[in-house]
């Protein structure tokens, strides 16, 4: 009786595991292709949020440099027009090239001729006589006397280098001020917004690639490996990648059957594929797993009945259902020991061993947790149960000691306290992710059915440290370390928002003074050094008080807020600036200089006062410190 019981029950099981291992393949081959379609998706989505992202900076950007560019040629113009002992030989226009912080500075006469110019040779220019520099020849028509002309960046006529330039009518004088500039950082940005460059960013697993198609013509614009070979291949056809939106298969080099995934942006295609053998590998090593621990359950399973079925229960059955029903309420110190004959201490046996197989069953999921290598742990308890079953790994990843991880796992009521207590300070803009430590970060997944409650819990310390990295990488200057002018800008505008009436605040804007001519004597590294030096004393000002940013170049900010009056701002801009004669840098062995820096700025009550508008009163008395004197800072006195 007991060998046939076993052997229909060895059939069985195998048969059950057989269908289990096929179930297993198709499902997890379904799997596989649905969780590749969502990682393509999602590659796909931060390709374009990158490429939007980059585009929104390239236009801010552009926006910001042609509102500086424009104030500087009027600046210049002013100068022109107001000062009658302005000469206009090349050397007192380089001075006030260098003094404009621009590259180029050329006046144009009624007929178009470049009468005088910061660099010789450009003396004497026709402006008609090439289509780049006639653009600029409309403004002398012009009846509006604020009119102008902001070029895109372009070759110029003359020497064919890459310039931008800005032209304004003269006033009481026909003739135009023209400034031209080297447009360094519009061409950083744009190189910044290429496929390659985007492709870089972002991993990609073994064998996969991205690429992106022009949606009309088909050419390949650009692939994660480079553009150097062909794209002959059936998988990076148009026709064939238009069928690819919910993902498909499609021959790839040397036949080989690739998973592709198209996504349409724009007039683009961004595409993602993978070959068929990788998916195929790991749908194996799955199902291998699957199988050998399905063998191993089988192996346990039989011995078990064999074990069960050798043994006839003819006695004390009620006196067992008593020790299984106190071991189910949670009491699994019990140890069943029914003696009378041999058939029930091998009952007895079987189920103690049982129930440490239980208690144990925790470890056996600790360590294939471990072999995974992942971060992980688990844990299950029932209100009407003592013990709490955990995984070996969570107590590392909770931070909990030896000795309070002992007492609350025998208690379920102080493990459930202890649990909630944690999740009910969730991390702020976050799901189900919480803050363990000054430096530790975990997610906690809990499901609850019938009072019985299960949890995941993953160290997710990494994750969160590289997304706040990378937040503050999106908001901060690189090389300076503060506020960039954009979150300046925002963060300004809320404070402005919530000011409270009795209560006043300032925009500072603050130019280095000479700073160019460091960069020409000593280099751009001193001169990104120099930078550095003064933004330091940006940062050493009170966070409470003080807001600071970098806006371009040279060129700072500051917001001064939670400020009682006017006398209040004025101590914190003389703090700044005495803070800065004291700091002192080192240019050369020979050389040191003070941090010399003009300011200007603005004082307002007022909460809805645009920061746009502040920023431009602050500039304007930047300017005309400037002008007057260097080195201190002045207010903005409406006319």
């Amino acid at each position: 009786m007991q060998r046939t019981f076993i052997q229909y029950a060895f059939i069985i099981i195998s048969c059950a595991i057989f269908l289990i291992l096929f179930t297993n393949f198709v499902l997890t081959m379904y799997t596989l292709e649905s969780q590749q379609f969502n990682t393509f998706y999602n590659k796909s989505e931060q390709v374009i949020h990158t490429l939007e992202n980059n585009q929104m900076e390239l236009s801010i950007l552009q926006e910001n440099l042609d509102e500086d560019y424009l104030t500087r040629a009027r600046a210049a113009a002013y100068i022109f027009d107001t000062q009658e002992e302005v000469t206009m030989d090349v050397s007192q226009m380089q001075y006030l090239a260098e003094l404009l912080n621009v590259d180029e500075l050329h006046v144009i006469d009624e007929n178009g001729i470049i009468v005088s110019a910061s660099i010789s040779k450009y003396v004497g220019f026709d402006m008609g006589a090439y289509k780049q520099s006639s653009e600029f020849l409309p403004l002398l028509e012009s009846n509006d006397e604020n009119a102008y002309l902001i070029q895109d960046t372009q070759p110029n006529a003359a020497d064919h280098k890459i310039m931008k330039y800005v032209g304004v009518v003269r006033k009481g004088v026909k003739g135009i001020v023209q400034v031209g500039f080297k447009p360094t950082r519009q061409m950083a940005a744009e190189s910044r917004n290429t496929y390659e460059y985007i492709f870089s960013r972002f991993p990609t697993d073994s064998a996969e690639e991205l690429f992106v198609a022009d949606r009309n013509t088909g050419a390949i614009l650009g692939h994660s490996n480079g553009l150097a070979k062909n794209f002959t291949e059936e998988c990076y056809q148009l026709n064939e990648l238009l069928k690819c939106k919910k993902g498909d298969y499609k021959k790839g080099e040397n036949g080989q059957l690739m998973y592709v995934v198209s996504r349409e942006y724009n007039d683009v295609l961004i595409c993602a594929a993978i070959p068929i053998s990788s998916m195929l590998n790991r749908l194996l090593n799955q199902v291998f797993s699957t199988m050998f621990y399905l063998l191993i359950i089988e192996a346990i399973v039989i011995l078990l009945l064999n074990y069960l079925v050798k043994r006839k229960v003819v006695d004390d059955i009620h006196k067992i259902i008593c020790y299984l029903s106190n071991i189910t309420n949670g009491n699994l110190d019990t140890e069943v020991n029914v003696r009378g004959n041999q058939e029930l201490e091998a009952l007895s046996n079987g189920i103690n061993t049982m129930v440490r197989s239980i208690i144990n069953i925790s470890d056996r999921i600790s360590t294939i947790i471990k072999i995974s290598g992942i971060p992980l742990a688990a844990f299950e308890y029932d209100d009407n149960i003592q013990h709490v079953f955990v995984t070996s790994g969570l107590k590392d990843i909770l931070d909990i000691p030896d000795s309070e991880a002992e007492e609350i796992y025998q208690n379920s009521k102080l493990f459930d306290n202890y649990i909630k207590n944690i999740i009910s300070n969730p991390l702020n803009g976050e799901t189900d992710i919480y803050q363990i430590s000054d430096a530790k970060y975990v997610r906690i997944h809990m499901s609850e059915s019938n009072e019985l409650y299960l949890g995941v819990v993953t160290d997710v310390t990494e994750d969160i440290i590289k997304k706040r990295q990378m937040q503050y990488e999106n908001t901060h200057d690189s090389l300076t370390g503060l506020n960039k002018f954009s979150h300046f800008k925002y963060l300004a505008s809320e404070i402005l928002g919530n000011m409270n009436k009795e209560n006043i605040c300032a925009v500072v804007m603050l130019d280095l003074d000479y700073f160019k001519s460091i960069n020409d004597t000593y280099g751009h590294d001193m001169g990104d050094k120099y930078l550095q030096s003064f933004s330091a004393v940006m940062k050493s000002m009170p966070s409470n008080h003080v807001l600071s940013a970098r806006r371009s170049g040279d060129e700072f900010c500051l917001l001064i807020f939670n400020c009682l009056n006017k006398a209040e701002i004025i101590k914190y801009l003389d703090l700044f600036f005495a803070t800065l004669k004291n700091n002192i840098i080192k240019l050369s062995d020979e050389n040191s200089k003070t941090i010399s820096a003009s300011g200007g700025f603005v004082c307002t009550y007022k909460s809805d006062t645009s920061i746009e508008q502040l920023l431009s009163q602050a500039d304007e008395a930047l300017y005309k410190v400037k002008k007057d004197t260097k080195g201190h800072y002045g207010e903005y006195l409406p006319e």
